[in-house]
């Protein structure tokens, strides 16, 4: 009972928006660094390891889902679980597509020439 309501009369202080934004412009700077090294494709596994942990400190303090009711997490989950399968089929599709010879051009196909 008493998170609920530490949920609902939350006030964040100054303090921590700063440590948070401190803490996203050195998630800005270690990502520029390491497009600077040019580690092939470890660098943007890294790149992207550093976004997520960019994002997952904006969704929890600057959108305040820390805090918030379990309803309000289980939603954010659940984009997070359809943005995952669509990711993952976007990327079944994309691989799929070598076999597939390149497309004509508008003008060589036999609807545009009766």
């Amino acid at each position: 009972m008493q998170t609920e309501l530490h949920a609902e009369n939350h006030i964040a202080s100054t303090k921590m928006y700063v440590t948070v934004f401190l803490a996203l412009i050195v998630g800005t700077v270690l990502t520029y660094q390491v497009w600077k090294i040019n580690l092939g494709l470890l660098s943007v596994m890294i790149s992207l390891g550093i976004a997520v942990c960019k994002a997952t400190l904006v969704i929890r303090y600057f959108m305040h889902v820390k805090w918030s009711h379990i309803l309000s997490k289980m939603a954010l989950a659940g984009a997070v679980l359809f943005l995952a399968i669509m990711l993952v089929l976007m990327s079944m599709d994309y691989v799929s597509r070598g076999w597939q010879p390149p497309s004509m051009p508008w003008d060589h196909h036999q609807v545009l020439n009766n």
